[in-house]
């Protein structure tokens, strides 16, 4: 009968073997000129966290989101480009 322990460790070295496929770098991202973007994409180029996010939409400071139902809330990339260039001028 065989080593259950051994048979466990095998699997592992085995699935750990696998490549891994690499990250894309945040560089890479564009950020669309229309259209709507879900939270993890305004997260990806807006440096900031959900509860940040959450926080400076409710302080009106962060453009205000869409709902499109019940459970999708989105942006639009047109709101969000104009934030990020409104960022670096003074106010």
């Amino acid at each position: 009968m065989p080593n259950i322990r051994t048979r466990s460790a095998a699997k592992v070295a085995a699935s750990s073997a696998l490549p891994t496929p690499p990250a894309a770098p945040v560089s890479t991202l564009t950020l669309p000129e229309t259209g709507f973007l879900r939270q993890p994409q305004v997260l990806a180029f807006v440096p900031i966290s959900k509860s940040t996010l959450w926080r400076r939409i409710q302080a009106r400071t962060f453009p205000e989101p869409v709902k499109l139902s019940e459970r999708v809330t989105v942006w639009r990339a047109e709101d969000i480009r104009r934030w990020i260039a409104q960022q670096g001028q003074p106010g």
